[in-house]
């Protein structure tokens, strides 16, 4: 891992973070969020939005929306200057955790088909290839591969997510009440997001 993120904390996103990821979003995304779709989005209950920070500084966002038993990963998003740096992996190690502790047994995303960095990622989580939509994303109507993993319940995938973060170095997990807690493992279609995922 980068000494440069020894103290990435990863923390639940609140409205006071929205300034720094809209200035992300706006950097990574062709068509990027607004704060009114972000804010709706903190105030939903099936949602869980997670920030990445250095100190006060957020370097990265994600975020999942839960139905039943499945979730589907809106956003993973890195300030461009914190690219490599394990920023997204932490976010997913987090999220996926997240998710299958609020009962989601499986997860799905949609990545464009041109971007093989954030494909290999998402195959490090256990994602396959389920299908393709056509001309998924507006800006330039590219297709999207639609990603799955399965299963993030059982054990199994318990012990995947911890060796991916042992890989990483683990991050500092900040709890819903804001107290700063050292990761450990987890025992265990209409959306705004549409024609963004892949962009990590």
């Amino acid at each position: 891992m980068d000494p440069a993120a020894a103290d990435l904390v990863i923390a639940p996103m609140r409205r006071r973070h929205l300034p720094a990821v809209l200035a992300i979003e706006e950097q990574v995304q062709p068509r990027p969020w607004s704060e009114r779709i972000f804010r709706s989005e903190l105030g939903q209950p099936n949602r869980c939005y997670l920030v990445a920070r250095q100190g006060a500084n957020v370097v990265g966002f994600a975020g999942v929306l839960l139905v039943l038993d499945e979730g589907h990963v809106t956003n993973v998003a890195v300030d461009p200057s914190w690219h490599r740096r394990a920023v997204a992996t932490s976010l997913l190690v987090r999220l996926c955790r997240t998710a299958a502790e609020r009962g989601a047994r499986n997860l799905t995303l949609e990545v464009r088909m041109s971007n093989d960095g954030a494909q290999a990622l998402y195959r490090r989580f256990g994602f396959a290839p389920g299908g393709v939509r056509k001309a998924y994303y507006p800006d330039n109507r590219e297709d999207a591969l639609v990603m799955w993993a399965h299963d993030i319940d059982l054990p199994s995938y318990a012990e995947r997510l911890a060796e991916i973060e042992r890989a990483a170095g683990p991050a500092v997990i900040e709890s819903l009440d804001g107290v700063e807690v050292d990761a450990a493992p987890a025992g265990v279609r209409s959306h705004p997001a549409a024609g963004r995922m892949g962009e990590p």
